[in-house]
């Protein structure tokens, strides 16, 4: 087993994973803390280290709410540690491999975490790459920037660097993702094979690379993360144009008594954090905007267009997509839920990923794209005490095949879904094709590319 490498900055020594077959390399930083004058700003390359860098524990969150804090479904879901550490410095990433040998060349997934670009980090549970390098894919989750640390926009930041004026937290993916391509072989990889994924806003994100004909990307997985509907979500998924993200920025400069972007780099993480989380009571959230330079459009919309490079891609949701958003309680006004909800996307709101995702394979018919695009929809039952539903993002702990780590009551019947999720998933990595043998040797279920012209026959349906 391969439990130590030699990166272009050094070298680092990994850790047996509960299966000694698989080596976890944690919290390698693949840029230097972007903390300090390195606050808003591009990212920065990372210093080389003198002797073996020990790659024991995952590295800090990015800045966000202190994550558990409040008991709801995604703490109770996936939260791991209320100590963890928060910081700044937070540009690490992980890896997970069971070569044997730099002469592998594996093929490899880089994961993008979700959290409407405001929360999220590569330590959830849900997240372990163990199994899938058991069925031999190199797993990388990457760390990226947050919120205002991620996304301020403001003309003093323009003034700076007019090419990376802002987007710093999708050019710290890119950072990540052209690292991978850098470093890959020597955990066994092969950085021709590389497969980019995320959920949800770790989905949206792989549209942002796909649009940026980043070359090393090779394959996508984006999960829930198709999302056209402009009313719900205040925005979050889909990109504002940087005149709109600039003005805000001005006015988070100016509620910190600050006069200038460089003023505020003196202040402390924790109070610009703050600071942001009062902000948003009455302002929107900092999200990718349209910069010109990195994002030069909707990438939904160049999907649509078909401008996005032709690649395998392997998309799809869960049946009750964000149904959780709707307050339930007794007593709950119910004139207040449809203002907020029916008056603003309409019924639509209930079903958006999936006529996202729908509009996107009939566009990918339309455009003659060659590639193959398989979707699917994730329906079984979700046991426990709150009654979740096919609530959105609860599809991850299967095609991870983590669910021994969910405190949730799941049976042999969803354990063996998820290892057919995972055996399914890990074909496509591999190959761009889900279909043939899985990890037990047996034939997995036909699932044929989408065509466009019959989705509800053409999606595989995991219940």
């Amino acid at each position: 087993m391969l439990r130590s490498a030699i990166t272009e900055n050094g070298k680092v020594e990994g850790l047996p994973a509960d299966d000694p077959r698989v080596t976890v390399f944690r919290g390698i930083p693949f840029a230097a803390p972007p903390v300090g004058e390195n606050r808003w700003k591009a990212p920065q390359p990372c210093a080389d280290w003198e002797g073996v860098r020990k790659c024991y524990s995952f590295g800090p969150i990015s800045m966000q709410d202190q994550p558990g804090v409040e008991d709801d479904l995604y703490a109770r879901e996936f939260h791991v540690d209320p100590d963890i550490a928060i910081s700044e410095d937070s540009l690490y990433l992980n890896v997970w491999t069971g070569a044997k040998s730099t002469k592998d060349k594996l093929p490899v997934l880089v994961w993008i975490y979700g959290g409407a670009f405001q929360w999220g980090y590569t330590s959830e549970m849900e997240f372990n790459g163990e199994r899938l390098a058991r069925h031999g894919v190199i797993v990388v989750s990457i760390a990226y920037r947050l919120g205002v640390f991620g996304f301020l926009a403001h003309p003093d930041l323009v003034k700076e660097d007019d090419k990376h004026p802002t987007n710093f937290g999708l050019l710290d993916q890119k950072a990540g993702l052209e690292w991978v391509y850098r470093n890959i072989a020597a955990f066994g990889g092969d950085p021709e094979n590389i497969t980019y994924a995320g959920q949800s806003a770790g989905g949206a994100s792989v549209t942002y690379a796909m649009a940026a004909g980043l070359p090393m990307v090779k394959k996508a997985s984006i999960f829930s993360g198709l999302i056209r509907n402009p009313f719900y979500f205040d925005g979050i998924i889909r990109p504002k144009t940087m005149t709109e993200v600039m003005e805000n920025g001005k006015q988070f400069i100016s509620c910190l008594r600050c006069d200038t972007v460089d003023e505020a780099r003196s202040l402390d993480a924790v109070t610009i954090r703050d600071a942001y989380f009062t902000f948003v009571k009455d302002h929107p959230r900092f999200v990718p905007c349209i910069d010109g330079v990195y994002v030069n459009g909707d990438p939904y919309e160049m999907l649509i267009e078909g401008s996005l490079p032709d690649i395998p891609m392997l998309t799809g949701y869960t049946k009750d997509e964000f149904t959780d958003k709707v307050p339930t309680q007794p007593g709950t006004d119910v004139t207040a839920i449809k203002a907020h909800v029916f008056e603003k996307g309409g019924i639509n709101c209930f079903n958006v990923v999936e006529n996202s995702v729908r509009t996107a394979v009939d566009a990918h018919r339309r455009n003659n794209k060659k590639a193959p695009m398989y979707t699917y929809v994730f329906g079984p039952d979700i046991p426990g005490y709150d009654s979740p539903g096919v609530f959105h993002s609860c599809d991850l702990w299967f095609f991870f095949e983590t669910l021994q780590k969910c405190w949730r009551p799941y049976n042999g019947s969803h354990y063996e879904l998820a290892k057919r999720m995972c055996d399914h998933w890990c074909n496509f990595i591999k190959t761009g094709d889900p279909n043939g043998i899985g990890y037990d040797g047996k034939q997995l279920p036909e699932w044929k590319p989408s065509d466009g012209i019959d989705p509800l026959v053409d999606e595989m349906m995991f219940s």
